[in-house]
């Protein structure tokens, strides 16, 4: 048909820009959340996998929470908005990662009582170099974690969140201030519940060892001492394999109490 005019059917992007606005604003806490939390901000978890997983969790929270118009985020006033989502979901994964650290640091402190603190290997977790028992302590900690699906407990959490705290509430810093604060005195405490029967009993070991070479100078301190510490640290393992392994079940219970303090004193109890 010459001269016809056809009418093609367009995509209306305007429609599209409030849904999409939204979204983002949403996966800003979740994806800070997944940053920097234990497990899931790993240096071993490659960065495209912690951007799927950020976008297909925000999927199932995007339905359910209220979300800002584009013309909302346009102005200056979201700036505020967007930093404190940001410091939430930081906060929140930086409460489970210093509960965690109370695994590591019981492991170095028991590796250094025992003389193992130079035996030190790379850490992919940290980035770094801890002791042999550190790590051993953290792998157990996260399977732990993983074992008894803390983690779905902890995703619940972060998704009730937008309930208790929808986007665009006023953030209020003293919440966040006091679950980090709290999460550091927590950490301390289970690191020395974690690490006291191993500990003591190394002390006492290392007290006899000292009094034996004391008086009879010809036994060498390292040719006797160092192995018996090892023999002593591998058996006082043993023996409280199963207290540590309820130790590091209240860690993750202890994480995600501390998650529920901590948006209970933003909005309402979780």
């Amino acid at each position: 048909m010459d001269g016809a005019i056809f009418d093609i059917p367009a995509l209306d992007l305007a429609r599209l820009a409030d849904p999409m606005a939204g979204f983002f604003v949403v996966m800003l806490r979740i994806g800070a959340f997944l940053i920097a939390s234990p497990v899931f901000g790993g240096r071993f978890v490659p960065v495209p996998i912690r951007i799927v997983a950020a976008v297909c969790l925000t999927l199932a929270v995007s339905t359910q929470a209220e979300l800002p118009g584009a013309r909302d985020l346009a102005k200056l006033s979201a700036i505020p908005m967007i930093l404190s989502e940001i410091a939430i979901g930081l906060t929140a994964g930086l409460v489970l990662t210093t509960l965690f650290a109370a695994a590591a640091m019981a492991g170095d402190k028991i590796a250094n009582v025992a003389g193992l603190g130079f035996a030190m290997q790379v850490d992919p977790s940290a980035g770094g170099q801890s002791p042999v028992i550190a790590q051993l302590l953290g792998l157990a900690m996260m399977m732990v974690f993983l074992s008894t699906d803390s983690h779905l407990v902890a995703l619940r959490i972060m998704f009730d969140s937008y309930q208790s705290y929808p986007p665009g509430n006023d953030l209020d810093l003293s919440a966040l201030l006091t679950a980090g604060i709290g999460a550091g005195t927590i950490m301390f405490t289970l690191t020395s519940a974690l690490m006291l029967p191993v500990v003591a009993g190394l002390l006492i070991l290392n007290l006899a060892v000292g009094v034996i070479s004391r008086s009879a100078p010809q036994l060498n301190l390292f040719s006797v001492g160092f192995p018996l510490a090892l023999l002593a640290l591998l058996v006082l393992m043993w023996l409280t394999a199963p207290q540590m392994i309820e130790g590091l079940v209240t860690i993750a219970n202890s994480g995600l109490h501390a998650l529920r303090d901590m948006f209970g004193r933003l909005g309402t109890e979780l």
